[in-house]
């Protein structure tokens, strides 16, 4: 009776876009079976919401401002300089790279506010994008959604780890969470899920590989912040 009771409210948050939270930051999440169903809500939304959109730039920075998180809700990729990663060769392939093609590697922390959401690895094709696309990625904190913009992409998701659940496999069958101390504050892993994506253009034609993961500083927002 008590699972069946706290599914329904799981449901219930999921659907009403979970107006009223605890938070990750000042307040700490308590550590209790409530607490758990309300950051796997929590998680399951911003997943959804990241693999139905055509851009993970445009839905962190909703995300953002939906929960209040920065006086400014404005998404900044803070760039790894000097970093090089090349493709794998299955990366390759999904770009369909010819043999005199070039593919850069890009390495950012997104960012709102003094929150880290994700950080990503992403290599692109510069004769793919325009020059001055090109020379903004290459000297600017600005997005790469946003770079791009104007070749109006989309999102093909080829794969989607979760790295952390709070709720143990089998926990509706009654494998509840082995919780902490009485009142103690949850701790949250760094990572929570990963994307790894390819992005095309209007011409259908792929021009970015990006490997994403998440963390829980998406969590980390006031109680009454989506009110």
């Amino acid at each position: 009776m008590r699972r069946s009771r706290f599914l329904s409210i799981f449901v219930g948050v999921g659907a009403a876009g979970l107006s009223a939270v605890a938070s990750a930051g000042t307040r700490k999440w308590p550590d209790g079976f409530l607490t758990r169903v309300e950051l796997l809500a929590l998680i399951q939304t911003l997943n959804a919401s990241l693999l139905s959109s055509r851009s993970a730039t445009a839905t962190l920075e909703k995300w953002c401002a939906d929960h209040r998180m920065s006086p400014e809700p404005k998404i900044v990729a803070r760039r790894a300089p000097g970093l090089d990663k090349a493709p794998s060769p299955e990366t390759k392939e999904r770009l369909g790279v010819g043999a005199g093609e070039t593919v850069a590697y890009r390495r950012v922390a997104l960012s709102c506010g003094g929150h880290v959401l994700s950080e990503a690895d992403n290599w692109y094709v510069p004769g793919r994008l325009t020059a001055a696309m090109n020379h903004a990625l290459e000297t600017t904190e600005t997005p790469f959604g946003k770079v791009v913009a104007p070749l109006h992409p989309f999102r093909r998701t080829i794969e989607t780890k979760m790295r952390w659940s709070p709720l143990p496999e089998g926990w509706e069958l009654g494998a509840g969470p082995q919780s902490g101390e009485e009142g103690a504050a949850l701790a949250l892993p760094r990572e929570i899920f990963e994307h790894t994506a390819i992005l095309y253009g209007e011409d259908r034609k792929p021009f970015s590989e990006v490997h994403e993961t998440y963390t829980s500083e998406a969590l980390d927002f006031e109680p009454d912040a989506a009110k």
